[in-house]
């Protein structure tokens, strides 16, 4: 008998549909039932002798919220026996509703009850019990998960005793991951976690790689690559990443109708095994970055949002680095420009924040300047040290294309048609903080524009970056950028910025509500089962 492995997830729900991905223990159909009589069901395809199904579900009624069960081969599976959970819910939106975007990045699992965590408590654990406590009351309308769902590279005590069964730990890559199989260890060790399992059963979620999701800098130069590349155990990983991101993570981004045109799936359905089928995709997705579009959109009423792979899509030689290659920046900008009158909020999803504290952007701008070489091959290869050792690889770190995204966000908020806001969501430096531009030209957007950054949702947050990050807002750093970047020959960028929220530190989620032209911004930080303490509550933009 089939039994559920994994899931089920919540992932795709509009006014009429929705997907739901699982994982069983063996070949299967695997069904969803609904309440009100919908219902949807999907065979189940193969990787690396695991079985997975993604559920489309269609026919729903807009503006209404439907139990939902799973079964496989005709057996119910889910609900679990004696949950204490309230049942799992598809709910569809309406035109005009409210729409309520939760967001975050860097979640390292949490301990399994009983043991002490070290990093305290998980913000969407407590987010989990909140909801369930009260399942009527209010919900995020979808989870907006910015990168660093696993840590490829950070393992768990819990992982590392379970890597050690199967293979010498002395060997590299030691006690990170190094294949598909360990992979499923880290998504099982995170969405087992019986809080976030009926989480991401019943609230639908947005997802986006960073850089633990396979390693720490992922792909930040030439040099880089070159080097890993030249390492025997790097290929196997970063195949297993990119397999184990498609089938967990990417699938479920994607609408009913995306998936039925995606040559991918359904080659890695029509196969008894799609090992090998999904195995040349990763293959030639790392040779070929351009091959391979993994950023995607998700309109909600008149809300769009566009998540922004800024990992894959780089281009590193240092001549011509852009965070986007030519094909991810057009589509980008089809994305943001096409029937831009059809959305009152736009919502740009990348993982790695665009606005940074002012001392990190100008040693950023100063860092690429000394690794093209303009100070001379001496200082470029110091350049490159320091970008590696001290993760100098966001927006700032590619001014010109840190100019092209300000470009494009003020002709996206301006003139006739513009929306209220255009707001950047970013996570990765563990700290949050609002900041808001201005045009070096003057005028500016008519919309409002904001970097609204939020991290971790469950990690340390050592003294040091506090100390760091608060320094790197002040005066003084900004004036110490400002060297910086006069030795570097730096450009200014098109945008001047300040902080007008944070630095706030903690194991937090920010949760916009969106309504009409409305918008208003709700910081809340973990502070124990059920318990998220607001930090700030604030008015972004009224009716």
């Amino acid at each position: 008998m089939a039994e559920l492995r994994l899931g089920p997830l919540l992932r795709y729900a509009d006014g009429s549909s929705a997907t739901v991905w699982v994982e069983a223990s063996r070949p299967c159909t695997a069904e969803v039932r609904c309440a009100d009589g919908t219902r949807g069901q999907e065979h189940t395809f193969q990787i690396a002798g695991h079985y997975y199904a993604l559920i489309p579900v269609t026919g729903l009624t807009p503006g209404t919220s439907t139990a939902y069960e799973v079964f496989l081969d005709g057996t119910r599976v889910w609900p679990l026996p004696r949950s204490p959970f309230p049942d799992s819910v598809i709910r569809t939106p309406a035109d005009g509703d409210t729409v309520r975007v939760t967001f975050g990045s860097c979640r390292w699992a949490a301990p399994p009850d009983g043991e002490k965590d070290p990093v305290g408590p998980d913000a969407l654990d407590t987010l989990a019990a909140r909801i369930a406590a009260d399942p009527d009351g209010e919900r995020p309308d979808v989870l907006v998960l910015l990168g660093d769902q696993v840590y490829a590279d950070e393992t768990s005590p819990a992982t590392r005793r379970w890597l050690a069964a199967r293979r010498d730990l002395s060997d590299p890559p030691g006690s990170q991951v190094a294949d598909y199989e360990e992979y499923t260890r880290l998504y099982d060790e995170s969405w087992l976690d019986p809080e976030i399992r009926w989480l991401l059963s019943t609230v639908p979620s947005c997802q986006i790689f960073d850089d633990h999701d396979v390693i720490d800098d992922w792909n930040t130069s030439a040099a880089w690559v070159e080097d890993m590349r030249a390492t025997p155990w790097w290929r196997e990983r970063l195949l297993s990443g990119l397999m184990s991101y498609w089938v967990h993570q990417h699938l479920g981004n994607l609408s009913p109708a995306e998936l039925a045109a995606d040559p991918l799936y359904a080659a890695v359905r029509r196969t008894p095994d799609g090992t090998d089928e999904l195995r040349a995709f990763a293959g030639k997705a790392d040779t070929d970055p351009a091959s391979v579009r993994w950023s995607y959109r998700r309109d909600f009423g008149r809300v769009r949002l566009l998540m922004v792979d800024t990992r894959a899509a780089r281009v590193l030689d240092e001549e011509h680095r852009a965070m986007l290659d030519p094909g991810a920046a057009a589509w980008l900008r089809e994305q943001v420009l096409t029937d831009k009158e059809s959305y009152d909020h736009l919502l740009l999803g990348t993982s790695l924040p665009w606005l940074l504290p002012h001392l990190v952007h100008d040693a950023e701008a100063w860092n690429a300047a000394l690794c093209r070489g303009d100070r001379g091959a001496r200082w470029a290869r110091f350049g490159e040290d320091l970008r590696r050792r001290a993760d100098l690889e966001h927006w700032a770190a590619f001014p010109a294309s840190f100019d092209a995204l300000a470009d494009l966000i003020a002709e996206a908020g301006s003139g006739p048609g513009a929306p209220a806001t255009v707001l950047v969501l970013s996570g990765d430096v563990h700290h949050a903080y609002v900041a808001e531009p201005a045009w070096r030209s003057g005028g500016g957007p008519d919309a409002r524009v904001l970097q609204l950054t939020c991290s971790p949702v469950h990690n340390s947050i050592p003294l040091h970056i506090r100390l760091g990050f608060r320094f790197g807002w002040s005066a003084v750093a900004r004036v110490l950028g400002r060297r910086f970047a006069a030795h570097g020959g730096c450009a200014r960028p098109s945008v001047k910025w300040r902080r007008t929220g944070g630095p706030w530190f903690g194991n937090q989620l920010m949760t916009l509500t969106l309504r009409g032209r409305s918008a208003r911004l709700r910081l809340e930080q973990a502070r124990g089962k059920g318990v998220l303490r607001t930090v700030t509550d604030a008015v972004l933009t009224s009716e």
